[in-house]
Protein backbone atom coordinates (compact mmCIF):
# COMPACT_ATOMS: atom_id res chain seq x y z
CA UNK A 1 0.00 0.00 0.00
CA UNK A 2 1.34 3.50 -0.78
CA UNK A 3 2.18 5.41 2.37
CA UNK A 4 4.29 8.28 3.57
CA UNK A 5 6.02 8.29 6.94
CA UNK A 6 5.58 11.52 8.88
CA UNK A 7 8.16 13.26 11.03
CA UNK A 8 6.78 11.50 14.12
CA UNK A 9 6.83 8.11 12.33
CA UNK A 10 3.13 7.74 11.59
CA UNK A 11 2.37 5.98 8.32
CA UNK A 12 -0.30 7.75 6.25
CA UNK A 13 -2.01 5.65 3.58
CA UNK A 14 -3.09 7.37 0.38
CA UNK A 15 -4.54 6.68 -3.06
CA UNK A 16 -3.06 8.53 -6.05
CA UNK A 17 -4.62 7.89 -9.42
CA UNK A 18 -4.56 9.49 -12.87
CA UNK A 19 -2.85 12.60 -14.16
CA UNK A 20 -3.66 16.25 -14.73
CA UNK A 21 -4.56 18.97 -12.26
CA UNK A 22 -4.60 17.37 -8.80
CA UNK A 23 -7.65 17.15 -6.55
CA UNK A 24 -7.03 16.03 -2.98
CA UNK A 25 -10.03 14.82 -0.97
CA UNK A 26 -10.09 14.87 2.85
CA UNK A 27 -12.67 12.63 4.50
CA UNK A 28 -14.96 13.02 7.50
CA UNK A 29 -15.14 11.15 10.82
CA UNK A 30 -14.98 8.16 11.33
CA UNK A 31 -14.39 7.38 7.67
CA UNK A 32 -11.44 6.89 5.33
CA UNK A 33 -10.34 7.73 1.79
CA UNK A 34 -12.87 5.16 0.55
CA UNK A 35 -15.66 7.65 1.26
CA UNK A 36 -14.47 9.50 -1.86
CA UNK A 37 -14.39 6.55 -4.28
CA UNK A 38 -17.29 7.84 -6.37
CA UNK A 39 -15.68 11.26 -6.75
CA UNK A 40 -12.22 9.84 -7.46
CA UNK A 41 -13.59 7.69 -10.29
CA UNK A 42 -15.68 10.55 -11.68
CA UNK A 43 -12.88 13.11 -11.71
CA UNK A 44 -10.16 10.64 -12.68
CA UNK A 45 -12.17 9.75 -15.77
CA UNK A 46 -12.28 13.47 -16.64
CA UNK A 47 -8.56 14.01 -16.73
CA UNK A 48 -7.78 14.98 -13.14
CA UNK A 49 -5.20 13.46 -10.83
CA UNK A 50 -7.16 12.32 -7.77
CA UNK A 51 -5.67 11.77 -4.32
CA UNK A 52 -7.25 10.77 -1.01
CA UNK A 53 -5.59 9.77 2.24
CA UNK A 54 -6.62 8.06 5.46
CA UNK A 55 -6.19 10.49 8.36
CA UNK A 56 -3.93 9.12 11.11
CA UNK A 57 -5.81 6.57 13.23
CA UNK A 58 -8.43 6.27 10.48
CA UNK A 59 -8.63 3.58 7.83
CA UNK A 60 -5.30 2.00 6.87
CA UNK A 61 -3.04 4.65 8.42
CA UNK A 62 -1.14 4.16 11.67
CA UNK A 63 -3.28 3.85 14.79
CA UNK A 64 -1.39 6.32 16.96
CA UNK A 65 -1.91 6.79 20.68
CA UNK A 66 -0.68 10.38 20.66
CA UNK A 67 -0.91 13.09 18.03
CA UNK A 68 -4.58 12.63 17.14
CA UNK A 69 -5.18 16.37 16.93
CA UNK A 70 -5.83 18.94 14.27
CA UNK A 71 -2.26 20.29 14.28
CA UNK A 72 -0.96 16.83 13.40
CA UNK A 73 -3.74 16.25 10.86
CA UNK A 74 -2.88 19.49 9.06
CA UNK A 75 0.85 18.80 9.19
CA UNK A 76 0.32 15.24 7.90
CA UNK A 77 -1.62 16.74 5.00
CA UNK A 78 1.23 19.18 4.34
CA UNK A 79 3.76 16.35 4.33
CA UNK A 80 1.64 14.38 1.85
CA UNK A 81 1.26 17.40 -0.43
CA UNK A 82 4.98 18.06 -0.32
CA UNK A 83 5.95 14.38 -0.79
CA UNK A 84 3.78 14.17 -3.92
CA UNK A 85 4.87 17.69 -4.98
CA UNK A 86 1.28 18.76 -5.58
CA UNK A 87 0.81 22.22 -7.06
CA UNK A 88 -2.16 24.10 -8.51
CA UNK A 89 -4.08 21.85 -6.12
CA UNK A 90 -7.81 21.72 -5.51
CA UNK A 91 -8.46 20.82 -1.87
CA UNK A 92 -11.84 19.27 -1.01
CA UNK A 93 -12.72 18.62 2.62
CA UNK A 94 -15.87 17.04 4.03
CA UNK A 95 -16.96 17.52 7.65
CA UNK A 96 -13.85 16.98 9.84
CA UNK A 97 -11.86 16.97 6.62
CA UNK A 98 -13.05 20.53 6.08
CA UNK A 99 -11.48 21.45 9.39
CA UNK A 100 -8.28 19.69 8.32
CA UNK A 101 -8.16 21.63 5.04
CA UNK A 102 -8.81 24.98 6.72
CA UNK A 103 -6.25 24.32 9.45
CA UNK A 104 -3.73 23.31 6.79
CA UNK A 105 -4.14 26.79 5.30
CA UNK A 106 -3.79 28.37 8.73
CA UNK A 107 -0.49 26.58 9.32
CA UNK A 108 0.98 26.27 5.82
CA UNK A 109 -0.63 28.90 3.60
CA UNK A 110 -1.98 28.58 0.07
CA UNK A 111 1.14 28.64 -2.14
CA UNK A 112 0.31 25.21 -3.57
CA UNK A 113 -3.47 25.67 -3.59
CA UNK A 114 -5.64 26.82 -6.50
CA UNK A 115 -9.12 26.31 -5.02
CA UNK A 116 -10.82 25.07 -1.88
CA UNK A 117 -14.17 23.31 -1.50
CA UNK A 118 -15.62 22.76 1.98
CA UNK A 119 -18.47 20.26 2.14
CA UNK A 120 -20.69 19.98 5.21
CA UNK A 121 -17.59 21.25 6.99
CA UNK A 122 -17.19 21.84 10.72
CA UNK A 123 -15.60 25.35 10.69
CA UNK A 124 -15.75 27.79 12.27
CA UNK A 125 -16.81 26.05 15.53
CA UNK A 126 -19.33 23.32 16.28
CA UNK A 127 -19.47 23.66 20.06
CA UNK A 128 -22.07 25.94 21.60
CA UNK A 129 -20.47 28.73 23.62
CA UNK A 130 -21.51 32.20 24.75
CA UNK A 131 -19.84 33.59 21.65
CA UNK A 132 -21.27 30.82 19.45
CA UNK A 133 -24.86 30.29 20.64
CA UNK A 134 -25.85 28.54 17.42
CA UNK A 135 -23.47 25.65 18.06
CA UNK A 136 -24.36 22.27 19.50
CA UNK A 137 -24.38 21.67 23.28
CA UNK A 138 -21.43 19.82 24.78
CA UNK A 139 -23.81 17.01 25.76
CA UNK A 140 -24.17 16.11 22.06
CA UNK A 141 -20.44 15.46 21.75
CA UNK A 142 -20.31 13.70 25.10
CA UNK A 143 -22.93 11.35 23.69
CA UNK A 144 -20.73 10.67 20.66
CA UNK A 145 -17.82 9.92 22.99
CA UNK A 146 -19.97 7.56 25.04
CA UNK A 147 -21.27 5.74 21.99
CA UNK A 148 -17.77 5.37 20.57
CA UNK A 149 -16.35 4.13 23.87
CA UNK A 150 -19.14 1.73 24.86
CA UNK A 151 -20.20 0.06 21.60
CA UNK A 152 -18.80 1.78 18.56
CA UNK A 153 -20.01 -0.98 16.24
CA UNK A 154 -23.65 -0.31 17.05
CA UNK A 155 -23.08 3.42 17.36
CA UNK A 156 -21.52 3.73 13.90
CA UNK A 157 -24.31 1.73 12.29
CA UNK A 158 -26.99 3.80 14.04
CA UNK A 159 -25.17 7.01 13.08
CA UNK A 160 -25.79 6.33 9.41
CA UNK A 161 -29.46 7.29 9.82
CA UNK A 162 -28.92 10.99 10.65
CA UNK A 163 -25.63 11.12 8.70
CA UNK A 164 -27.32 10.26 5.39
CA UNK A 165 -30.80 11.49 6.25
CA UNK A 166 -32.15 7.96 6.22
CA UNK A 167 -34.39 8.88 9.15
CA UNK A 168 -36.33 11.36 7.01
CA UNK A 169 -39.68 10.36 5.46
CA UNK A 170 -39.35 9.15 1.89
CA UNK A 171 -35.57 8.70 1.96
CA UNK A 172 -34.10 5.92 -0.17
CA UNK A 173 -31.98 3.84 2.19
CA UNK A 174 -28.92 2.09 0.79
CA UNK A 175 -27.85 -0.80 2.97
CA UNK A 176 -24.59 -0.83 1.05
CA UNK A 177 -23.81 2.77 2.03
CA UNK A 178 -24.65 1.99 5.66
CA UNK A 179 -22.39 -1.06 5.72
CA UNK A 180 -19.56 0.82 4.00
CA UNK A 181 -19.76 3.57 6.64
CA UNK A 182 -19.71 0.95 9.41
CA UNK A 183 -16.75 -0.88 7.91
CA UNK A 184 -14.69 2.27 7.43
CA UNK A 185 -15.36 3.31 11.01
CA UNK A 186 -14.49 -0.08 12.44
CA UNK A 187 -11.15 -0.25 10.60
CA UNK A 188 -9.97 2.90 12.38
CA UNK A 189 -8.30 2.87 15.80
CA UNK A 190 -10.65 3.56 18.67
CA UNK A 191 -8.20 5.81 20.57
CA UNK A 192 -7.64 8.06 17.56
CA UNK A 193 -11.32 8.15 16.66
CA UNK A 194 -12.18 9.01 20.26
CA UNK A 195 -9.58 11.80 20.35
CA UNK A 196 -10.84 13.19 17.06
CA UNK A 197 -14.24 14.00 18.55
CA UNK A 198 -12.63 16.88 20.43
CA UNK A 199 -10.96 18.09 17.22
CA UNK A 200 -14.12 18.35 15.16
CA UNK A 201 -16.23 19.77 17.98
CA UNK A 202 -14.09 22.13 20.06
CA UNK A 203 -11.41 23.52 17.74
CA UNK A 204 -12.12 27.10 16.65
CA UNK A 205 -11.13 27.60 13.00
CA UNK A 206 -12.03 31.28 12.77
CA UNK A 207 -8.48 32.56 12.27
CA UNK A 208 -7.70 29.78 9.80
CA UNK A 209 -10.69 30.77 7.67
CA UNK A 210 -9.50 34.36 7.57
CA UNK A 211 -6.21 33.22 6.02
CA UNK A 212 -7.86 31.68 2.96
CA UNK A 213 -7.05 33.80 -0.10
CA UNK A 214 -8.00 31.49 -2.99
CA UNK A 215 -11.42 30.89 -4.59
CA UNK A 216 -13.51 28.96 -2.08
CA UNK A 217 -16.88 27.25 -2.30
CA UNK A 218 -18.94 25.99 0.63
CA UNK A 219 -21.44 23.21 -0.13
CA UNK A 220 -23.88 22.30 2.63
CA UNK A 221 -27.25 20.63 2.99
CA UNK A 222 -29.80 22.68 4.89
CA UNK A 223 -31.08 19.49 6.59
CA UNK A 224 -27.64 18.47 7.83
CA UNK A 225 -28.28 16.74 11.17
CA UNK A 226 -24.59 16.25 11.98
CA UNK A 227 -23.13 19.70 11.23
CA UNK A 228 -26.09 22.10 11.27
CA UNK A 229 -25.65 24.73 8.58
CA UNK A 230 -26.40 27.81 10.69
CA UNK A 231 -23.30 27.80 12.87
CA UNK A 232 -21.18 26.18 10.16
CA UNK A 233 -21.23 27.19 6.49
CA UNK A 234 -23.50 30.22 6.89
CA UNK A 235 -21.10 31.63 9.47
CA UNK A 236 -17.88 30.46 7.83
CA UNK A 237 -18.62 31.93 4.40
CA UNK A 238 -18.68 35.40 5.96
CA UNK A 239 -15.06 34.96 7.10
CA UNK A 240 -13.54 34.09 3.71
CA UNK A 241 -13.31 37.02 1.26
CA UNK A 242 -15.14 36.27 -1.98
CA UNK A 243 -16.28 32.82 -0.88
CA UNK A 244 -19.62 31.40 -1.95
CA UNK A 245 -22.10 29.12 -0.25
CA UNK A 246 -24.26 26.71 -2.21
CA UNK A 247 -27.07 25.26 -0.14
CA UNK A 248 -28.91 22.04 -0.90
CA UNK A 249 -32.53 22.22 0.30
CA UNK A 250 -33.31 18.92 2.00
CA UNK A 251 -29.68 17.84 1.80
CA UNK A 252 -28.17 15.80 4.62
CA UNK A 253 -24.62 15.50 5.84
CA UNK A 254 -23.63 12.66 3.52
CA UNK A 255 -25.07 14.12 0.32
CA UNK A 256 -21.81 13.61 -1.65
CA UNK A 257 -22.65 9.90 -1.41
CA UNK A 258 -26.46 9.95 -1.47
CA UNK A 259 -26.63 12.52 -4.28
CA UNK A 260 -23.26 12.12 -5.95
CA UNK A 261 -24.53 13.16 -9.38
CA UNK A 262 -25.58 16.61 -8.18
CA UNK A 263 -22.51 17.03 -6.00
CA UNK A 264 -20.03 15.95 -8.69
CA UNK A 265 -21.57 18.26 -11.26
CA UNK A 266 -21.44 21.26 -8.94
CA UNK A 267 -17.84 20.53 -7.94
CA UNK A 268 -16.79 20.15 -11.57
CA UNK A 269 -18.49 23.42 -12.49
CA UNK A 270 -16.65 25.28 -9.74
CA UNK A 271 -13.31 23.81 -10.79
CA UNK A 272 -13.81 24.73 -14.42
CA UNK A 273 -15.46 28.13 -14.12
CA UNK A 274 -12.36 30.30 -13.62
CA UNK A 275 -12.07 32.87 -10.84
CA UNK A 276 -14.89 32.70 -8.30
CA UNK A 277 -17.30 35.59 -8.32
CA UNK A 278 -17.66 37.67 -5.20
CA UNK A 279 -21.16 36.74 -4.17
CA UNK A 280 -21.84 35.16 -0.81
CA UNK A 281 -24.79 32.87 -1.41
CA UNK A 282 -26.30 30.58 -4.04
CA UNK A 283 -29.43 28.46 -3.71
CA UNK A 284 -28.96 25.05 -5.33
CA UNK A 285 -31.44 22.65 -6.85
CA UNK A 286 -33.12 20.60 -4.07
CA UNK A 287 -31.43 17.24 -3.69
CA UNK A 288 -34.83 15.55 -3.64
CA UNK A 289 -36.01 17.19 -6.85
Amino acid sequence: MPTITTRDNAEIFYKDWGSGQPILFSHGWPLSADAWDNQMLFFGERGFRVIAHDRRSHGRSSQTWDGNDMDHYADDLAELIEALDLRDLILVGHSTGGGEVVHYVGRHGTDRIARIVLVGAVPPLMLQTEANPGGLPRAVFDGIRQGTRDDRSKFFLDLTDPFYGYNRPGSEISEGVRQSFWLQGMIGGIKGLYDCIHEFSEVDYTEDLKRIDVPTLFLHGDDDQIVPIGAAARAAVQLVPGARLKEYPGGGHGFPQTHSGIFNADLLQFIEEGEAQSRPFILATPVNA
